[in-house]
């Protein structure tokens, strides 16, 4: 039987070489085939600029790439060799609504002003380093959604990813004009200064998750076997701190598959939020869907090779087929050490990344028994 699993890892461009030059690309994308991978998450947006030539940005925004990689084309060199070894390409779209990072707003609020969001006390909204833009504006929403469906519509990829900044908004936010005559116009009242008053976090939420749905479907309408990716912050965590309501997501079926971000540095934290998961989030029918968010380097942290083979076994033994790392500098350390511990041991047998009918509920049959049979090794 084949055995099937999401077993990812995202590219960056902060702190990693892999995107510079197609040479690096396409030793990344063998590399990461010989080591068991399936499927990649290659950044395409961040820092108020895309990692191909976007007719989007450039009509909007008068940029058309980001500058570091004007003549090249990041994005479709990283679809050619992830194919030539196998795996699929999702691309992520890190910044999401964020437009800069302690810029100010950057580029994007200095030419859009009116796209900006902001706090109570009428200042640009800014939350651990990132400005915002209005994620409950049609027009910012608009954006975005039309930036994935350029994807999506121009490269042979198999879906696209947001993750804990898209849909994603801080709970400060909500406080500029349009939002608050939209609220007015529906309860007769200006919102609560509180910005986590239980009823105010609910409405704003609601707002990005119809975003959401939104986006599931017209991705769908260009492509109905596009994968829509998730890598939100852990709930309720995320939804108290930036309105994602990820277990309505869910409920709604507005995701294919999500990566909840347990970047936690030990493995009893780890366990702690995977059970939490798997007993109130996820029922046996959508637990294929899962696949949790591994943090394997950040900084001067690097997991142990250990901790990384416990976080593994685990998600196996709860029904969980599947993970995705940030991110692929953390494998090739020491001579590749944690890839080769990947290779060696949980990926050794290789897995098949899911199809939409995988994900579906009438074969959840198949992937228990698949599970039970993992669980007794």
């Amino acid at each position: 039987m084949t055995r099937i699993g999401i077993r990812g890892i995202w590219l960056t461009t902060t702190d990693s070489q892999v995107l510079h030059s197609q040479q690096s690309i396409a030793e990344a994308m063998e590399f990461l085939a010989e080591t068991g991978f399936n499927v990649v998450f290659p950044v395409v947006w961040n820092r108020a600029a895309t990692l191909y030539p976007s007719q989007v940005m450039r009509q909007t925004f008068g940029v058309e790439i980001n500058p570091q990689f004007v003549g090249r084309d990041p994005l479709a060199e990283v679809v050619i060799e992830a194919r030539r070894f196998g795996l699929k390409v999702i691309p992520w779209f890190e910044y999401g609504f964020a437009s800069s990072y302690n810029l100010n707003g950057g580029l994007l609020v200095a030419k859009k002003p009116e796209w900006a969001a902001s706090d109570r006390n009428g200042n640009l909204l800014k939350k651990n380093g990132f400005e915002w833009l209005n994620a409950l504006n049609t027009e910012v929403q608009d954006f975005l959604l039309n930036l994935m469906l350029e994807v999506l519509k121009k490269y042979d990829v198999d879906g696209i990813q947001g993750d804990d900044r898209l849909p994603a908004f801080p709970c400060e936010g909500g406080y500029d004009q349009v939002t608050v005559e939209y609220y007015r116009q529906q309860y007769g009242k200006n919102p609560p200064q509180n910005p986590k008053d239980r009823q105010w976090l609910q409405w704003r939420a609601d707002i990005l998750t119809d975003f959401l749905a939104r986006l599931y479907q017209e991705l769908k309408a260009v492509n109905p076997n596009a994968i829509v990716s998730m890598a939100p912050s852990i709930y309720d965590w995320g939804y108290k701190e930036y309105l994602q309501d990820s277990p309505t997501w869910l409920e709604r079926g507005l995701v294919d598959i999500i990566h909840p971000q347990i970047y936690r540095r030990d493995f009893k934290s780890y366990k702690g939020i995977v059970d939490k998961l798997v007993n109130e989030q996820f029922t046996d029918a959508s637990l294929l869907k899962l696949a949790p968010g591994i943090l394997m380097q950040v900084g001067s942290y690097r997991i142990s090779s250990d901790e990384l083979l416990q976080a593994i076994e685990y998600n196996r033994t709860c029904g969980i087929p599947g993970e995705v790392f940030f991110f692929y500098e953390g494998l090739r350390k020491d001579n590749n050490a944690l890839g080769q511990v990947l290779r060696k041991g949980p990926y050794a047998q290789s897995a098949s990344f899911p199809t939409l009918n995988d994900l579906n509920q009438e074969n959840i049959t198949i992937i228990q028994n698949q599970n039970s049979e993992m669980r007794k090794r």
